[in-house]
């Protein structure tokens, strides 16, 4: 899979919130966008996954080097941010029954062995509402890498996560993000470290 991006740039109202990106992010890599908090890093990811159109330039998907329409392009991503929004009124259990019957699991992964990996499974039977802003991370991520899909795309991953949280994302990571096109978000150090690539979004403030 591939997103290329050729000199998007997103604006709202008159202020550019950057201009001039021209990338190629290409399947079994892994990407480190990098900013400081309202730089833009957000909005980037919010593009990629077509949920904003770019004031300016073209986002294209390829995939076996035949192009994937826009429309079609979430039936290859999963995500994870916590501004995400998860169906409280949902047992644990039945948010992952509900998820994968969308989206398949990993090959090789059931329903028992994705809430193992999560930690959670003492609280499969519990409301989502109930857990706390790091079980509620924890699930959101578990989704995300457990997907079988081409493109993973991770927003500040471990926010509200504490030192055994982010040691087990780590793990996670490099159980499922090792093949994936995978982008993460960041001003973190310890979220991207295995990141071969990095993109500073203050750069393409230049361009305005």
């Amino acid at each position: 899979m591939e997103i290329i991006l050729q000199q998007v740039g997103r604006r709202f109202n008159r202020d550019w919130v950057f201009r001039g990106i021209d990338y190629c992010f290409k399947s079994g890599e892994s990407y480190a966008v990098l900013g400081a908090n309202g730089s833009g890093k957000s909005t980037l990811l919010q593009l990629i996954l077509s949920n904003l159109s770019p004031s300016e330039g073209s986002i294209t998907y390829t995939k076996d080097k035949k192009r994937v329409e826009i429309d079609d392009f979430f039936s290859f991503v999963a995500m994870a941010a916590p501004y995400q929004e998860l169906i409280e009124e949902f047992t644990l259990a039945e948010l992952f029954a509900f998820h994968f019957s969308f989206k398949p699991l990993v090959a090789g992964l059931d329903m028992h062995t994705v809430l193992a990996l999560s930690g959670l499974a003492h609280a499969a039977q519990k409301e989502i509402r109930y857990f706390s802003s790091g079980m509620k991370q924890r699930a959101k991520l578990i989704l995300a890498c457990c997907t079988q899909m081409p493109v993973l795309l991770l927003d500040e991953p471990t926010a509200n996560l504490d030192v055994e949280g982010i040691a087990w994302y780590h793990d996670l990571i490099a159980q499922f993000g090792q093949d994936k096109l995978l982008i993460i978000c960041s001003n973190q150090a310890h979220e991207y470290p295995f990141c071969k690539h990095h993109i500073e979004i203050e750069r393409y403030k230049n361009e305005m």
